[in-house]
């Protein structure tokens, strides 16, 4: 398929050069469409450069009801100009679900209602004035700002460049269809009837998925009707083809998606269809709705570019009425449909390509798939420890967790890694190196904190890896006293992942900011305490210099561990919106501030190890 795309290009564009070079007269229209397409890249971009800004906080927070989501979509799509880029940025956030279904679809809904509105202003006001003098300063203010270092001045300049050059393709097809005079009238080839309307239907659909987008179509479509090359009716025609035509965009968007994402380009599809035909099928009632209103609103009897934009505005707006209703019955015929597909436990299951398109859509779905990666490493550290990850998971005391630590002794850490956690890891890293290309401040922030935790994880796993051998063999020694320092070592482990627990249960973020800095000074303060503990079992001959090597060896891994689960239990569940490193030095707990926390902590290690006798001696 990319060997045929490549062949095609050229002879594409050779054909192009060849119809351009026989045909002058086209050549400033073809100009015009161009610099217009050129303007809606600029200001799209433009846009996406406030990636994680307004936009998106606006979309996540205005779709909680399909009234909002309709009003959302007709807003974006009128400050924007452009329905296909609020459709792929509601798949985005759909499929990182950030907004689910029925959301997404009021605001496709509304998306295609907002495209109304530059109809109306192309047809009022963009044919009978002179664009190109409002377009120069736009385009000089708007590069001046594209060589700003800082990032929103060079958002502007997108947008005020983008404007400016929508504006100067428009002028360019104005004129350039003026210039063709009588050598070009398409109502020549325009059959009668229906047979006519399906024709330049078919030319509208065919004219936006090669320019992918609907408002060109409609300029060429309104500047063309102006100059008397396209009949009215088949005008109309030509703007159904476009609303038609505009879902391939989303399509294409939805190849990347995961099934929340293509349930929601198939909606789109629906749509666009539904309302197309309803408006051939409807034709001659919208028609007598077209005339009837121009009289209500002064619009004149061969104002056909007016007429057009009122006719795009009336069927549009019928699509959205036969279709709100039946939202519900739409949902659930989606589901349906597109089921979930069984994804493997070996296989990133949130990440996809759609979310690239929103860095907010990228944090997202890295932050659940990290998460997804959290459960999976924190798994095989307790395997590797000799636990059940079920008894652990369930609450079940540490002290009455079921002694694997025998058959755990077989247990292949590194293979298990390989397995189970090393192909979503390798898959996060080289998503996260993707998105960054897109994001900025905030959001690339979030990305490399991610990224920081995930290695985290990986950190533990080696380290339990390390310590497995050593600790899993003296648990079961005869010499008491190195089977409780080891056990102590297990113990210190379990009661970090159980801290880290009880942190997620937490609403507050300076609670839980300060419960993971009181449980990393307790396991630093242990670490002191091992080091004179040991150095007395080595003073009065109860372990031997080779037993106290492994065991301080072993003990620098078990620290090891501990910090990586907390500082990649940090980035992934404390204040997601904020940078870990803006932590103010008042959050940071001193050794004088755990003196009521160490009470209540010891008193809940007492009641949790009365069911078994604790041993004499340990750490």
């Amino acid at each position: 398929m990319e060997l045929l795309k490549r062949m095609l290009f050229p002879v594409i564009m050779l054909l192009l050069a060849f119809s351009l070079w026989s045909s002058p007269q086209l050549q400033q229209i073809a100009a015009g469409v161009a610099i217009f397409l050129f303007g809606m890249l600029s200001l799209e971009r433009g846009f996406q450069s406030f990636s994680g800004g307004l936009i998106e906080r606006v979309l996540q927070r205005s779709t909680n009801t399909t009234g909002k989501a309709l009003l959302f979509g007709v807003a974006a799509t009128t400050l924007m100009q452009s329905s296909s880029l609020v459709s792929v940025l509601s798949i985005s956030f759909l499929s990182a679900g950030l907004i689910n279904l029925g959301a997404g679809l009021g605001v496709i809904f509304g998306a295609n209602l907002g495209t109304t509105t530059g109809a109306w202003l192309i047809a009022g006001f963009g044919l009978d004035i002179n664009l190109s003098q409002l377009a120069m300063p736009m385009l000089v203010f708007g590069v001046m700002l594209l060589f700003q270092p800082n990032q929103s001045r060079a958002g502007i300049g997108h947008i005020l460049a983008g404007m400016g050059f929508l504006f100067l393709g428009i002028d360019y097809m104005k004129d350039g269809f003026a210039t063709l005079q009588g050598s070009l009238d398409l109502s020549t080839i325009s059959p009668q009837g229906i047979a006519g309307l399906l024709l330049f239907t078919l030319f509208g659909i065919i004219a936006t998925v090669v320019m992918q987008s609907s408002h060109a179509t409609l300029v060429l479509t309104l500047t063309a009707l102006a100059a008397g090359h396209v009949q009215y009716m088949d005008a109309l025609a030509l703007a159904i083809g476009a609303n038609v035509g505009t879902t391939v965009t989303a399509v294409l968007g939805s190849l990347g998606a995961n099934t929340a994402g293509k349930r929601l380009a198939l909606g789109h599809l629906l749509f666009n269809l539904l309302t197309g035909v309803v408006a051939l099928v409807l034709m001659p009632v919208l028609l007598w709705l077209v005339e009837h209103l121009s009289v209500l609103l002064g619009i004149g009897a061969d104002n056909y570019t007016l007429k057009l934009a009122l006719f795009h505005t009336l069927f549009n707006l019928l699509g959205v009425m036969l279709m709100v209703p039946q939202l519900l019955r739409l949902q659930g015929w989606l589901l349906r449909l597109v089921p979930e597909r069984a994804t493997s436990r070996m296989q990133p299951q949130y990440l996809n390509q759609s979310a690239m398109e929103s860095p907010s859509a990228a944090v997202a779905v890295t932050r659940s798939e990290s998460i997804r990666l959290y459960a999976l490493s924190t798994d095989l550290v307790l395997q590797g420890l000799g636990w059940q990850a079920d008894e652990f998971h369930r609450g079940q005391p540490i002290a009455l967790l079921s002694d694997q630590s025998h058959s755990a002794i077989h247990t292949n850490l590194q293979q298990l890694y390989e397995q189970q956690v090393k192909g979503i890891y390798s898959a996060i890293i080289s998503f996260i190196s993707s998105a960054r290309e897109k994001a900025s401040g905030r959001q690339d922030e979030q990305l490399r904190e991610l990224r920081a935790a995930d290695h985290y994880l990986i950190e533990a796993i080696k380290g339990v890896k390390h310590l497995q051998r050593n600790l899993l063999f003296y648990i079961h020694s005869e010499n008491p006293d190195m089977a409780q320092a080891y056990q102590q070592l297990r113990q210190q482990i379990g009661d970090v992942l159980r801290a880290i627990q009880q942190v997620r249960q937490i609403d507050d973020v300076v609670e839980s900011r300060l419960a993971l800095d009181h449980q990393l000074l307790l396991t630093e303060r242990e670490r002191e305490q091992s080091d004179s503990l040991i150095e007395g079992l080595i003073r009065t001959r109860k372990i031997s210099a080779e037993m106290a090597t492994s065991l301080m060896t072993d003990k620098g891994y078990c620290q090891e561990v501990c910090r990586a689960l907390i500082q990649a239990a940090r980035y992934l569940f404390i204040d997601e919106q904020s940078p870990q490193g803006d932590t103010p030095e008042s959050l940071q707990l001193e050794h004088a501030d755990l003196s009521a926390i160490n009470k209540q902590l010891e008193q809940q290690r007492s009641d949790e190890d009365t069911a078994t006798p604790p041993p004499e001696q340990g750490l």
